[in-house]
């Protein structure tokens, strides 16, 4: 049994809180261990503490040992890109964005390996074929999807040779093709190696197979082999994680549908001279849920701007059947932060929201209570709050301003599956109370099926993959 990472009681504080609490683990070589948990279990610190980088603030207690040797952060960090290796949440936080794709592995060859220039060219050549990437070599980290993104910080991850990978939420964001393609590269580092997993999907966890240890609050709740962790769970958080799958959920009844809001007809959008979705129509009704699947770069966030009226369709006409001010014409983003300011706090903002719009601060207090937040969150910043809780808070902006309209553009592809669960049930409960349509675009079918009066195919492009409870 090789032991490639070692660690014993192993805890991490700020001037406050135990944010992890004496935590122990093995990673064992060929065999994958993940790290299941929701958002602010401390997972991420974990690998953080693992690497060396704790953010300053935090204190580290316990011991680490790589290949049975005991180090500190800066013994470690001379075993980065030849030994031990990091995956970050977002491609983007690791991919230099004026870099070309072969440019990003090349530059580890050259500078880790000390290759020559052309054998650094010959190398990355070489890895991108293997990793179905040979026609990126000359985009921008900004021209790809995201599971192309995530393949190619993986080859700049792996260039050196690393035997020791951690993956911290690896597939977040993608959509299951792309999750599952992720999920097997990720394997195939084990053969001759060790992954170490940090992740809060359970079919991510259960593709992984290996061992999982389940973290809470910084402790360590449950663990086990995967199967035994994922079919028998013993503790009551483990067991209400895996409920929180939509495969779970409890079925809604359609709402029969009557005052439509808007209709489209014969709709057609391109991007860069591909088709994306044409012949495309459907009724939208007023408290209506609506479903829009596919996978990424079929076009479901642009059919949302397109009725959203921020992008002119190719083709086909938008007919709304009453005046909405675009106010009440909003979207609920994927990724929460993207749509706050970091710079003022989060009282702040929706101060703004209320003077701008003549509405009455009042109205803030029970939307606090209805979406279970705490009126002190508001005194902090979108980075000082979780992203669960941010994306609530993003649910409150919108329905201030009483929506006629609201495109949620995946809001809970980066969540836990209980926050997640959360998000979903609010969602609809504070459309159908407003008589809000509600356009929810998804990569998970099941979520869909579960909570929507209809769902539209994009990726078939015609009104007949159209399923219409309200004809």
């Amino acid at each position: 049994m090789n032991e490639l990472i070692s660690i014993k009681n192993l805890s991490i504080r700020s001037a406050s809180e135990t944010l992890v609490d004496s935590l122990s683990l093995t990673l064992i070589q060929g065999e994958p261990l993940t790290i299941l948990g929701e958002t602010g279990s401390g997972k991420s610190l974990l690998a953080q503490a693992i690497m060396g980088i704790l953010p300053a603030g935090l204190s580290c207690q316990g011991d680490i040992a790589l290949n049975g040797q005991r180090m500190t952060a800066k013994e470690r960090r001379h075993y980065w890109g030849r030994h031990l290796s990091m995956l970050p949440q977002e491609p983007w936080q690791s991919l230099d964005p004026v870099m070309q794709g072969r440019e990003q592995v090349a530059e580890v060859y050259r500078e880790v390996l000390a290759y020559s220039a052309a054998a650094a060219q010959k190398a990355t050549q070489t890895q991108l074929q293997q990793l179905g990437l040979a026609d990126i070599q000359h985009k921008l980290p900004s021209q790809l999807s995201g599971g192309m993104a995530q393949r190619l910080a993986f080859a700049a991850a792996t260039a050196a040779g690393a035997r020791m990978i951690i993956a911290d939420e690896p597939t977040k964001g993608l959509d299951t093709g792309q999750r599952d393609g992720i999920v097997q590269l990720l394997k195939s580092q084990t053969e001759n190696g060790g992954l170490l997993t940090i992740t809060h999907d359970v079919a991510v966890a259960q593709q992984l197979g290996g061992r999982i240890i389940v973290m809470r609050h910084g402790k360590v709740v449950e663990q086990g082999s995967a199967s035994s962790v994922l079919t028998t769970p013993t503790a009551a958080y483990t067991q209400e994680l895996i409920a929180a799958a939509p495969c779970y959920w409890t079925d809604v009844t359609p709402q029969q549908c009557h005052q439509p809001l808007l209709t489209v007809r014969d709709l057609a959008q391109q991007r860069n001279g591909k088709t994306l979705f044409r012949h495309l129509s459907f009724i939208v009704h007023h408290g209506e849920i609506i479903g829009l699947y596919g996978d990424s770069g079929c076009g479901k966030s642009t059919l949302g701007n397109t009725l959203l009226g921020l992008l002119a369709p190719n083709s086909g006409n938008i007919e709304w059947h009453a005046d909405i001010p675009r106010h009440q014409k909003l979207k609920l983003y994927q990724d929460p932060p993207s749509s706050f300011s970091p710079a003022a706090s989060l009282q702040t903002l929706l101060a703004d929201v209320v003077r701008r719009h003549g509405l009455q601060a009042q109205q803030i207090p029970p939307l606090l209570q209805a979406l279970m937040l705490s009126p002190s969150l508001l005194t902090r910043s979108s980075h000082d709050v979780s992203g669960g809780e941010l994306q609530r808070i993003a649910l409150l902006r919108a329905m201030l301003l009483s929506p006629k309209l609201l495109v949620a553009d995946e809001p809970t592809s980066r969540l836990d599956p209980i926050t997640a669960k959360q998000i979903i049930q609010l969602l609809v409960k504070a459309a159908r109370q407003q008589q809000c349509a509600l356009l929810l675009i998804s990569h998970d079918e099941t979520q869909l099926k579960k909570v929507c009066d209809q769902i539209i195919y994009l990726q078939d492009y015609a009104r007949e993959n159209v399923i219409n409870h309200c004809d």
